[in-house]
């Protein structure tokens, strides 16, 4: 081979080289998230690329189908489920490599499209003009198995349960009260505060607390994401002050104990 064309080979080769390299360096690292952490966990994602150049790709769903794939192999490096349960069992079973850090208390409230709701509370579910009412589908969704739980504790659940309307996800849910599918939602509260729910100016019903169980929330590097050097600082950073402030703007307040 002739010194020219060995010399094209040598850059072209190393041309390659480089390119698989930072394809490499620039894949993203995915997030598996409950979706009440839409509008928290892409605000926390936007701090974060402020500040470092690493690529992270958040997936949201209900926590109990988020954790099946997890089990079942998916390629996430983070699960952050909105039921710390639900990272327990990831960590019995094998399937994290990290300490759990619980991120957040969640909180349910009560919101409608048609009527402003601090002052009517739970009378609201008495409503005439209450036809439909929507929570997430409580077999898999935290946050509908607590809605479930409050309408019990009000001794309200028989009663409502022909006008439920399941979303496959708590945002799925806040989506069919917003549109109007639904006269009533028992969504987030950190969906309830973001700016798609309040351009429409109306109040909420925070739900209280002794209702239902805590919706304490959990984060865990999987064993996928083991040996991924962005998703230890990811997972570092949501432990930061500057995340906690983020969290705590989406209604998310800290664990106490």
């Amino acid at each position: 081979m002739k010194s020219g064309k060995v010399a094209l080979f040598v850059v072209v080769f190393s041309l390659s080289g480089m390119s698989q390299s930072w394809a490499q360096r620039e894949k993203p690292i995915l997030v598996a998230a409950a979706s009440d952490l839409k509008f928290a966990l892409d605000s926390l994602i936007a701090a974060y690329s402020s500040e470092h150049s690493a690529s992270i790709e958040p997936i949201y769903g209900s926590s109990g189908k988020l954790y099946e794939q997890v089990s079942n192999g998916a390629p996430f490096h983070l699960y952050m489920s909105a039921d710390i349960r639900y990272p327990e069992l990831l960590a019995e079973n094998g399937f994290a490599a990290s300490a759990i850090y619980r991120y957040g208390v969640g909180r349910l409230v009560l919101w409608s499209k048609r009527r402003d709701l601090d002052r009517l509370g739970m009378d609201a579910f008495k409503q005439d003009w209450v036809k439909k009412i929507a929570i997430a589908n409580p077999d898999h969704a935290p946050y509908g198995k607590r809605a479930v739980e409050t309408l019990t504790y009000y001794q309200l659940y028989g009663d409502l349960r022909d006008k439920m309307v399941l979303g496959e996800n708590i945002s799925q849910a806040a989506q069919f009260a917003s549109s109007g599918a639904a006269d009533l939602g028992l969504i987030a509260l950190s969906l309830a505060v973001a700016p798609a729910m309040k351009k429409f100016n109306r109040s909420h019903y925070l739900i209280p607390e002794e209702s239902h169980s805590p919706l304490i929330q959990g984060a865990v590097i999987t064993r996928y994401g083991a040996d991924s050097d962005i998703a230890a600082a990811f997972m570092a950073y949501l432990q930061t002050e500057k995340a906690i402030a983020i969290f705590r703007e989406f209604g998310f307040s800290q664990p106490t104990d």
